[in-house]
């Protein structure tokens, strides 16, 4: 049987087979390659590149090409191959047959005229016409329609006109780079809670390339055979086929030729020249678990590790990217080289969450998801213009961004140590709704392993690292998250399979012995963040003295031994207590809402009914020699008891 394929007559008859495999979907683009038939075998493929390589060279020609072959085609337009059953030399199918209208699909058999020639029996034959019904059907094109999705380019600009007015005026801080620091997150109880925008890369310690980079210097410094993935607008789907090439020569068109409107968001450069002119802002790098975690000796060719940092992303005139929440809890910080963006902000609060759920994967998505929630912020970047969208409570602000202009972005994902619960929530859920991995944080589990690792090196050192409360409360979360990870290969009733991923995802190379560390990891957080005796042999009771736990529950302080330990003992210690004579005040009883007014207000004295209370302090101070000096832990502790009579 005659093999056929259709391909851009930009593409070459050696890379058929891979665009092919490359198309496997359907062609609802005019940019996109599509395969006719079933895969060629290796012998298909090799006996393509062979004819294209000894009768064209790189001019894309065949052998039955004649000057002027391809002056009809435009150069996007999709190009039919054909291949002798016999000799299997491949041929532009307007070059193999006379009759332009008889469609290449309908070969059942087809032969060169040189073995035509060379054997006089044999003849071209077709495929005999499929049944079909005479019963009328309406027929869907679902290449070109996503959940009830059209194929105008420019259906997103009019929707985008006729909402102008709901939108709400940008109310993020607008910062300057050297603001942008670890002192201001540890300072500041609101930060990365909300985007920011800093206007200029100055102070950022930021490095990216000169703003007159074109796609074509991209395509030149990446590799312009390298594949990228490509959107389609007007359907927010995938279209396959694309090579860097092939996407600047699709960017050099006039705005006006273009007949589909695509995007790139999702090309990744590390490691390429491009990658090299690019270096994120500082205080990502202070943040970034990859760049502080990692170990270098694993990154780089031949290793696996997360490659998020480094994004290059090309959106042309009215492109569109709608609503969506970066994914694994990541943080991210987005750079405007040329051109300009708009982003369309909802909060993230439990019922615009509720709703975007209730949208997103439903015959909703083709509405506007701005109509389903409380407000949606606009913010308008430009070229120059630096934003960081961070993570806030258990998921990150629901965006979506439309490019006015061709426009040049640079930008990357990371994930830190102020938010590790909101990132691990955001794990399970995707684990639980079945997120694709390829759409999931990279070796997530390994790198927390990593992490771990590293802040239990600091906390055993000889002086004990010193860290913000939320970062202590977020290593408390990570420490439980590896600990239930070793639980799952303690467990009898757990599965092989579950045991294996596991167990893949602990690096062995660091870490000999995962249930110690992960224990040893939880004990010292909960250590450094006060909630334990400095004695090892303590009890551990994170919710205050005497708690009793559950038969079977872990005691994690009591009889732990901990390899190579050794306990760090105060010099001098001298504890004080006093006891106030009992006292008559006037407060008001307890109501409905006791809890939250008796948590708020540390005194409550005033109108009301008459209660005594009685007042108790004890006065904790330690000492003890350091190598640059001493270390002086005073702990003051008050307790109240009040009794209404």
């Amino acid at each position: 049987m005659a093999r056929a394929r259709r391909r851009s007559t930009r593409s070459s008859a050696a890379t058929s087979s891979t665009n092919a495999n490359n198309a496997r979907a359907s062609g609802s683009s005019p940019l996109s390659s599509v395969a006719t038939t079933p895969e060629p075998d290796e012998q298909d493929t090799k006996a393509a590149a062979a004819a294209a390589a000894s009768t064209s060279g790189l001019d894309n020609s065949c052998p039955g090409c004649t000057g002027d072959s391809s002056s009809s085609l435009n150069q996007f337009e999709k190009e039919n191959w054909i291949a002798c059953d016999v000799c299997k030399q491949w041929y532009h199918w307007r070059c193999a047959v006379e009759d332009k209208t008889l469609s290449i699909d309908k070969v059942d058999k087809w032969f060169c005229p040189s073995c035509l020639s060379l054997d006089p029996t044999r003849q071209i034959t077709f495929k005999a016409p499929t049944r079909r019904s005479d019963r009328k059907r309406n027929h869907q094109d679902y290449a070109n329609m996503s959940l009830g999705m059209t194929t105008d380019p420019s259906r997103w600009q009019r929707l985008l006109e006729s909402k102008a007015g709901s939108f709400k005026p940008e109310r993020f801080k607008r910062m300057h780079g050297s603001q942008v620091n670890l002192e201001w997150l540890e300072d500041d109880d609101d930060a990365m809670t909300a985007p920011i925008v800093i206007e200029t890369k100055d102070g950022l310690g930021m490095k990216m390339p000169k703003d007159d980079l074109t796609v074509r210097d991209v395509a030149n410094l990446v590799g312009e055979d390298v594949p990228v993935e490509v959107i389609d607008v007007a359907n927010q789907s995938g279209s396959p086929g694309w090579s860097l090439r092939k996407w600047a020569d699709y960017i050099e068109l006039e705005p006006s030729a273009r007949e589909r409107i695509f995007n790139v968001i999702s090309l990744e450069v590390s490691g390429t020249k491009l990658g090299d002119m690019v270096l994120p802002p500082k205080l990502v790098r202070d943040l970034d678990w990859v760049d502080n975690f990692w170990p270098s000796t694993r990154k780089g060719k031949g290793h696996a590790y997360p490659k998020v940092q480094l994004y290059c992303l090309m959106g042309v005139e009215n492109a569109w990217t709608d609503w969506h929440v970066d994914f694994a809890g990541s943080s991210v910080y987005y750079h405007i080289l040329s051109g300009s963006k708009v982003f369309y902000f909802i909060k993230p609060t439990p019922a615009n969450l509720a709703a975007y759920e209730k949208w997103s994967g439903t015959e909703l998505q083709s509405t506007w998801l701005g109509d389903m929630v409380d407000e949606v912020v606009k913010v308008v970047l430009t070229a120059g213009n630096t934003m960081i969208i961070p993570r806030l409570v258990c998921r990150g602000w629901i965006h979506a961004v439309y490019t006015p202009m061709d426009t040049i972005v640079f930008g990357g994902n990371f994930i830190h140590s102020y938010s590790v619960p909101m990132q691990l929530k955001i794990r399970q859920i995707e684990i639980s709704t079945h997120v694709p991995k390829k759409f999931r944080f990279p070796l997530f589990a390994k790198l927390c392993w990593y992490v771990g690792d590293k802040y239990l090196r600091d906390l055993k050192g000889t002086t004990a690292a010193t860290y913000p409360v939320r970062v202590l409360t977020s290593l408390l979360a990570l420490a439980d998250f590896l600990v239930s990870e070793v639980r799952l290969l303690e467990r009898s009733a757990a599965t092989e399979q579950a045991k294996k991923e596991v167990k893949e995802q602990i690096p062995s190379d660091r870490i000999k012995d995962a249930a110690a560390m992960a224990r040893e990891l939880r004990w010292r957080v909960r250590l450094a963040a006060g909630n334990t005796s400095d004695d090892e042999g303590a009890s551990v009771k994170p919710n205050g003295a005497g708690v009793k736990r559950k038969r079977g529950e872990e005691d994690f302080g009591a009889g732990v031994k901990f390899k190579n330990f050794k306990p760090r003992r105060w010099d001098s210690s001298i504890e004080q207590a006093e006891e106030e004579e009992p006292k008559v005040v006037h407060a008001p009883r307890p109501g409905e809402e006791w809890k939250e007014h008796w948590t708020e207000w540390s005194n409550r004295e005033g109108e009301g009914d008459e209660v005594r209370v009685k007042r108790r302090t004890e006065t904790i101070i330690r000492v003890r020699k350091t190598a640059d000096g001493l270390e002086r832990q005073r702990i003051h502790r008050e307790a109240e008891s009040w009794a209404w009579w």
